[in-house]
């Protein structure tokens, strides 16, 4: 299917366009709210300040898509595969991406308040200054990720992997590491930073 047909059956009303092959096309700066495009093959397409709310995407092939500054807020983009993604201030809030496969996106200043990232591969992400208010990472695998003055304010955060984790600056306020496996992260930054009365931290540094 081009590009062209896909916007005309969308303002047709056509929402659905499951397993679509759609590779590195351009598709910025434009409405797709609420469309389905479940186990399509989007890579390297481009998707900058779109509007993808309510989309659902859920094993949607992303790698190395550019996603910067678009609304995909409430999406559902379970087993999403985001690898090397460009997701820079991309509003991610409240989307389900449990099981997603992030490694080595590019998320700085994204939002992900609310979202849940339960179980999701996000080794290696670039995570700096983004807001993760609320998010749900319990069990995902942020190792070498980079949280520098990422907003983890009530985050939970149970069995998350953070080994060899950048932590500089982080906001923990309320946040859940219960469990947490930091690995051979250094510590220092977070004990000198953080009050550990506001975190939950069982198993964690014993």
């Amino acid at each position: 299917m081009k590009v062209n047909e896909l916007i005309e059956r969308y303002g047709a009303g056509n929402r659905v366009f499951l397993r679509i092959d759609l590779q590195r096309v351009n598709l910025s700066e434009i409405s797709l709210v609420g469309i389905n495009l479940s186990q399509g093959n989007l890579r390297g397409s481009n998707f900058a300040g779109s509007s993808l709310g309510g989309a659902i995407l859920n094993e949607a092939i992303l790698a190395r898509s550019i996603l910067w500054r678009a609304n995909l807020s409430k999406s559902f983009m379970v087993f999403a595969y985001l690898s090397h993604a460009c997701l820079i201030r991309t509003n991610l809030s409240h989307v389900d991406l449990h099981q997603a496969d992030l490694s080595s996106a590019d998320a700085r200043l994204a939002d992900f308040r609310n979202a849940d990232l339960s179980g999701a591969d996000m080794r290696g992400i670039n995570l700096s200054y983004a807001d993760l208010q609320g998010a749900n990472l319990a069990g995902a695998n942020l190792s070498r990720a980079n949280l520098t003055g990422a907003n983890l304010t009530n985050t939970d955060l149970y069995k998350v992997n953070l080994s060899q984790a950048i932590l500089d600056r982080v906001n923990w306020t309320n946040a859940d590491l219960s469990y947490a496996n930091f690995g051979s992260t250094n510590l220092y930054g977070l004990e000198k930073e953080s009050n550990f009365d506001d975190l939950r931290l069982a198993g964690t540094l014993s």
